[in-house]
């Protein structure tokens, strides 16, 4: 099989031609069984590394082009070789528990042909067995759902033992095999696909949904890791439909045991006359995805979705108020942070916006030693990128309802024109005609000035959080 160069090693995007499933919502065409070759598309290298060996382009590669979609990784898959004979060959080993190597030029990663077995609880349990006798269909029998489970060939033939191109075709997640059940990582990733390919209109087949749930009665769930449950949520907060993430995994019940506090937001209601939507996982779920629309920061995208935890524990007599919900929020962020080790930076903002988005949207109410107390907390007179990303997850907020989508923000504005001018204040002149002990008290002062003369334009209505 031929193989890609362009001089870099990692993370290129090749666009493959001759793709056969329309991604844009139109009739999908017949996948082409002939046509581009794989040598026309990914010119052979001058080196002989390969020369000889029985080798596929499998999994990703293979799904995002038949979609018609930019191909990012090149995996391939060696029948019929050993850990040996790759090395001979110059490629280079990574990792002791899985026969991959990297390609001595181009950085690919080459797979030997395996099977797994499944030996102890949780993901890392699995014995793996490569050899010269292990055939590509025993290998694409172990993946996880049947899009990923599809290899080409040197001639471009489309090699489909489980049926993934006509799931590409109905839209469809489904899982290839019964195996699926022993790696708790694959519920993580079919929610992980619903979210990328939610524009596509892709679902989860129902008996993988229904397996998924099995699998979360067994307690394989529990098995995960924080680190890998971060990875996957992270990845799918990248997303332009990060919601359908949490709602896959909310249908499968895994997400009362990964993220409980996002969970029991599900049925708890709020005013209708602010929340068209009324049920708060449904509310939470909009403001993920307008954040998605907002920001292609995914510290906003999770402040967006941790931004009303606490509502998940408001007392049933109190609905569909919300009294104090900002500030057992913050401390519901704070548990969610520890438990899956988040980054910092998610969390500081994901406790801004918990804390601040109900001020943010009475900004038009505010007294100016308000607006100085936010921004004295956003540490925005040192890092005032971090007001600008609180500021769009709260917008997030407040258009995440059902006809609330195109409405205007006045809000943000007037919370920028604020903190324009209390950045403007001159704080060398004021330090240097202050009296001793009396600089901070003057610059403050100052800056409380500037913001009342801004703030003397009405500009926002109140709004409920």
């Amino acid at each position: 099989m031929g193989e890609a160069t362009d001089g870099s090693a990692t993370h290129r995007s090749i666009q493959l031609p001759g793709c056969a499933i329309d991604s844009g919502g139109g009739s999908p065409a017949t996948p082409r069984s002939e046509g581009v070759r794989q040598s026309d598309t990914l010119p052979p290298m001058s080196s002989t590394a390969t020369e000889g060996l029985e080798i596929y382009l499998v999994g990703g590669a293979v799904r995002d082009r038949l979609l018609c979609l930019p191909v990012d990784e090149l995996d391939y898959v060696v029948v019929g070789s050993t850990a040996a004979e790759m090395r001979r060959r110059g490629f280079i080993q990574v990792g002791k528990d899985f026969p991959v190597f990297l390609h001595p030029e181009t950085k690919d990663e080459y797979a030997l042909a395996r099977t797994e077995r499944k030996c102890a609880p949780g993901y890392h349990g699995f014995e793996v067995h490569a050899a010269p006798e292990v055939t590509l269909e025993q290998d694409l029998l172990r993946r996880d759902l049947t899009i990923n489970a599809l290899a080409e060939d040197w001639d471009g033939h489309i090699i489909d033992p489980f049926g993934g191109v006509a799931d590409l075709k109905a839209r469809v997640l489904r899982h290839v095999s019964p195996a699926f059940a022993e790696d708790p990582v694959r519920i993580l990733r079919v929610a992980r696909f619903a979210a990328r390919f939610a524009e596509l209109g892709f679902r989860v087949a129902d008996e993988t949904m229904e397996l998924m749930r099995d699998m979360v009665a067994a307690g394989e769930v529990d098995a995960l890791v924080p680190d890998r449950v971060w990875q996957e949520m992270s990845k799918a907060l990248a997303e332009s439909r990060p919601s359908r993430f949490f709602e896959v995994l909310h249908a499968c019940g895994a997400l009362a045991r990964l993220l409980p506090e996002l969970d029991r937001l599900w049925g708890v209601p709020q005013p209708a006359a602010s929340h068209p939507e009324v049920d708060t996982g449904v509310h939470v779920m909009l403001v993920v995805d307008m954040a998605a629309r907002l920001s292609d920061a995914a510290e906003v995208r999770f402040a967006a979705l941790c931004h009303d935890l606490g509502k998940g524990t408001t007392a049933r007599a109190q609905w569909p108020q919300h009294p104090g919900h900002e500030e057992r929020s913050v401390a519901l962020v704070d548990d969610v942070c520890v438990r899956l080790r988040v980054p910092k930076r998610f969390c500081e903002l994901a406790r801004l916006a918990a804390r601040y988005h109900g001020l943010v949207h009475r900004a038009a109410r505010l007294q100016p030693g308000t607006y100085l107390t936010l921004f004295e907390a956003v540490d925005l007179f040192r890092r005032p990128r971090r007001l600008e990303q609180l500021l769009l997850a709260c917008e997030a907020d407040y258009r995440g309802r059902p006809g609330w989508e195109e409405r205007a923000y006045p809000q943000g504005d007037l919370v920028r024109r604020c903190a324009v001018v209390a950045q403007r204040v001159d704080q060398r002149a004021i330090a240097a005609a202050a009296e001793p002990g009396h600089i901070a008290a003057d610059i403050r002062s100052a800056r409380l000035a500037a913001i009342d003369m801004a703030c003397r334009r009405p500009t926002a209505p109140a709004s409920q959080a």
